[in-house]
């Protein structure tokens, strides 16, 4: 099941007017990985797929 975001956020305001968000280091690690993560998704969603049951052989071959 996939977390649900609610970082404890807050917030610096400027004229009334939020201009900055600071949030604990925990979770900005975490948004940096899952922004890492979503960026090769992209780069590689142009690759050619691969069958499962090519997936299992190779694996089977380097074990």
């Amino acid at each position: 099941m996939p977390k649900t975001l609610k970082p404890k956020v807050d917030y610096i305001m400027r004229n009334g007017v939020a201009s900055a968000v600071i949030l604990p280091v925990q979770e900005y690690e975490e948004l940096l990985e899952d922004l890492h993560d979503l960026a090769v998704i992209a780069s590689r969603k142009d690759e050619p797929l691969i069958p499962l049951s090519e997936v299992k052989k190779r694996l089977k071959q380097h074990a």
